[in-house]
C-alpha cells in the first residue's frame, strides 16, 4: 500500500474527526481537503462512509453509560422512552427528504464553490442566531436535554434537512437551531451528539447499500487508517467542545466559516486556483 495514500487517508480521518461536530461542516471540509491534496481512490465513498463511521462511534463511547442505561430501561423509565422518542422524530425529517434528494444534490452542490457559498451564509446565520440569543433576557425554556418535548424534536429534525446542503454543518443546523427554537447552548449541543448517531448510522447503511460494489479488500488499510484517526480526533473534539459551551458562545465559529469560505471564493473568482480540478 503506497505510504502516501495512508497518510492522506489519516489527514481525511482528521478533518472528519475535527469537524463532524462542530458547526462548520464536515462534508465541506472534506470536500475541500481531497481537492487540495489529490486524495483519488476508486472506493472514494467507502472510504468517506469508514471515516464518517469512526466519528460516529466516538459519540457513541463518550455517552455509553448514558445509551446502555437507555437500553436498559427505554420500557420502563419515561426520561428514557422521552429521550429515545424525541431522536426518532428528529432523525425523520432528513432521512425522508435525504432519501429524495440526495443524489440530486450530490449532482449539483459537491463541488468546492458552493461548499464555500454555504460557509458563508451559514456563517451569516450564527452571527445572527447568537445576537438573538444574546438579547433575550428570559431564561433558555429547553435548559436540559431532557427537558425536550415531541414538537422540539420535531424542530429539531426540521432544521438538521439544512444539513443536506454540502457546507451547512449537521452539528451546525441542530445546534443553532436548538439556540434559536430556546434551547440552553449545552442542551443543543448534546442532543446534535444524540441525533447525530442515528443520523450517521441511518446514513452509513444507506451509503453502503448504494455502494456496495465499490468495497475491496484492498483498500482496507485506508479504511482502517482513516476511521481508527476520526474515531480519536471526534473523541477529542467531543470533550472539548463540551468545555468550550461552557463558558463561549459560537461566533468564533461563525467567523471561521466566513474567512475559510471567503478565501475559496476569492481564489476561484480571481482565478488562483481551479477548484473544479
Amino acid at each position: 500500500m503506497d505510504v502516501v495514500l495512508i497518510l492522506k487517508a489519516a489527514l481525511l480521518g482528521l478533518v472528519e474527526g475535527v469537524t463532524e461536530f462542530l458547526p462548520i461542516s464536515s462534508t465541506g471540509h472534506l470536500i475541500v481537503a481531497e481537492d487540495l491534496i489529490g486524495f483519488s481512490i476508486p472506493t472514494r465513498a467507502a472510504f468517506v462512509i469508514a471515516i464518517q463511521s469512526g466519528a460516529m462511534l466516538a459519540v457513541v463511547w463518550e455517552y455509553r453509560a448514558r445509551l446502555m442505561h437507555l437500553a436498559r430501561a427505554v420500557f420502563r423509565d419515561p426520561i428514557e422512552q422521552r429521550l429515545a422518542r424525541n431522536v426518532v422524530i428528529a432523525f425523520l425529517p432528513a432521512a425522508v427528504i435525504g432519501v429524495l434528494f440526495k443524489a440530486a444534490i450530490e449532482r449539483h452542490l459537491f463541488a468546492p464553490v458552493p461548499v464555500a457559498s454555504a460557509f458563508v451564509i451559514g456563517a451569516l446565520i450564527i452571527l445572527w442566531s447568537e445576537r438573538r440569543h444574546a438579547l433575550r433576557d428570559d431564561p433558555p425554556r429547553v435548559a436540559a436535554l431532557d427537558d425536550m418535548d415531541w414538537g422540539d424534536a420535531l424542530k429539531i429534525g426540521c432544521a438538521q434537512c439544512a444539513a443536506l446542503i454540502p457546507g451547512t454543518s449537521r452539528s451546525g443546523a441542530t445546534i443553532i437551531g436548538g439556540l434559536i427554537f430556546g434551547f440552553s447552548r449545552r442542551a443543543a449541543t448534546e442532543f446534535s451528539f444524540f441525533l447525530a448517531m442515528p443520523t450517521l448510522f441511518g446514513a452509513t447503511v444507506y451509503s453502503l447499500y448504494k455502494v456496495r460494489e465499490q468495497l475491496s479488500l484492498r483498500d482496507l488499510p485506508l479504511y482502517l487508517v482513516g476511521s481508527v484517526t476520526a474515531f480519536i480526533a471526534a473523541l477529542l473534539c467531543v470533550r472539548w467542545l463540551l468545555r468550550y459551551i461552557s463558558s463561549h458562545d459560537f461566533r468564533a465559529f461563525a467567523w471561521y466559516r466566513i474567512v475559510f469560505g471567503g478565501v475559496i471564493l476569492l481564489t476561484a473568482y480571481a482565478g488562483w486556483v481551479d477548484w473544479s480540478a
